[in-house]
């Protein structure tokens, strides 16, 4: 199967000669990638990956990454947060027909993890809820299984950051019941 999916990365320092990093880049394995590296510090690679699965495929190409590059470290995986746009762009609909959706299922229609301005998914909730009701299964697919890796290395960095700084003294069990 075929992947589509973004790593980005920061760059310790900003003295990087750009032909080598693209060099160590292809040779590592990379060369399926898209790479941007306009930002000073930073790296960016979109990727179509063919892989047995979303997780050899995400999987392999941080592998890659960091062969070529040890000392980045990862920004985000993507597709992972997103808005009713862009799951609308998607699956092929307007964002007004999401957003309809989404008022007339408020009480299974899944949770944002940032309401505001713009509200934000994880988009293997939405297409997971969206696989459960039937609709737009065809689009679904692949999509799903890359977003879902991809918000499963997002939550796992995110979580070993947490445990790097944790200096509270609360129990882990009363936070967990807290927030359940």
């Amino acid at each position: 199967m075929e992947f589509d999916f973004t790593l980005k990365f920061r760059l310790p320092g900003t003295d990087y000669d750009s032909d080598e990093m693209v060099g160590k880049l292809m040779a590592a394995g990379c060369d399926d990638a898209l790479i941007g590296i306009g930002v000073p510090g930073r790296l960016a690679l979109n990727f179509i990956r063919e892989a047995v699965s979303a997780d050899e495929a995400m999987l392999s190409a941080l592998a890659d990454v960091k062969k070529a590059i040890p000392a980045a470290s990862l920004i985000e995986a993507l597709p992972d947060l997103v808005g009713l746009t862009d799951v609308a762009d998607l699956l092929g609909v307007s964002r007004q027909y999401i957003r309809k959706v989404q008022m007339t299922h408020s009480a299974t229609f899944p949770a944002a993890v940032h309401e505001g301005n713009p509200s934000l998914w994880h988009l293997a909730h939405l297409l997971d809820w969206f696989k459960g009701k039937g609709l737009y299964e065809h689009a679904c697919k692949t999509s799903f299984e890359i977003s879902r890796v991809a918000m499963e290395i997002n939550i796992t960095k995110e979580t070993k950051y947490l445990a790097e700084i944790k200096r509270s003294t609360r129990s882990d069990t009363k936070l967990e019941k807290l927030v359940a």
